[in-house]
């Protein structure tokens, strides 16, 4: 018997990343799984592809999940975007900015909004909601409409934790650091400079596996989390911790 055997779990920007390994990693744990995005998501029990910032799409998603499978029990907010033109606050536009806040953060209100509800029929369950370790730093190459949605999320989900722990429902922030992608590790053979000077900041001298960040979201949707709600679960390799790292 799995960790989430007989959960039903919604995962949304399921169709790679973090999300797609977090949907693996349930189904390894015996859950069944919805895996929702733009484009159809491969290896889950079901697909439906949904725009998380679109109100009637997520109610609808949510609609179709319980008819499926007669009840929801974990959900994992997982989808959101770091665009490249999203920069200093001199530099970015108020279209750039409003377009990170819809995907990053009112998608998670949505998701929320609508899926707790279904928690509740179930007599609980688990919220995860993905924030970042950017979410409590600051930094001078800045990202800011990617960082202020991610504190915004760090905030509601503290609310929400709060508002429903004696309903049954533990709601939490997972933080990751920087994750090894694809796209990461050309940025950075294309740059072995840039990549050096970012490498300095972390104490563990990588960056995350996605397996690593995957394995996070799993202890917080099990029953092995039963007693954390409304925390910022930093996933970070220490990055958040450090004043200086090792030479």
């Amino acid at each position: 018997m799995g960790r989430l055997a007989g959960k039903v779990c919604v995962v949304t920007g399921a169709a790679g990343g973090i999300g797609g390994e977090s949907a693996r990693r349930f189904r390894e744990e015996g859950a069944t799984v919805v895996g929702v995005d733009l484009d159809d998501v491969a290896d889950v029990d079901l697909s439906i592809a949904c725009d998380v910032a679109d109100e009637q799409s997520v109610r609808s998603m949510y609609e179709e999940a319980t008819a499926r499978f007669g009840r929801l029990d974990v959900l994992f907010n997982n989808a959101g975007i770091s665009p490249d033109d999203d920069g200093s606050v001199l530099d970015t536009t108020l279209e750039g900015w409003q377009r990170v806040q819809d995907v990053n953060l009112r998608s998670v209100f949505l998701c929320c909004k609508y899926g707790i509800p279904r928690l509740l029929e179930a007599g609980g369950g688990s919220v995860i909601n993905t924030a970042s370790f950017v979410a409590v730093m600051g930094a001078a190459t800045s990202q800011i409409s990617y960082t202020a949605s991610k504190g915004a999320v760090l905030a509601l989900t503290r609310e929400l934790g709060v508002e429903f722990a004696r309903r049954g429902v533990r709601v939490n922030a997972l933080c990751p650091g920087p994750v090894d992608t694809p796209l990461l590790r050309e940025l950075y053979a294309a740059d072995p400079a840039q990549a050096a000077r970012r490498m300095v900041h972390l104490p563990m001298g990588r960056f995350a596996a996605a397996r690593e960040i995957a394995n996070a979201a799993l202890f917080l949707a099990s029953d092995e989390s039963s007693y954390i709600t409304a925390s910022t679960f930093l996933v970070d390799g220490g990055l958040s911790g450090a004043y200086v790292t090792p030479t």
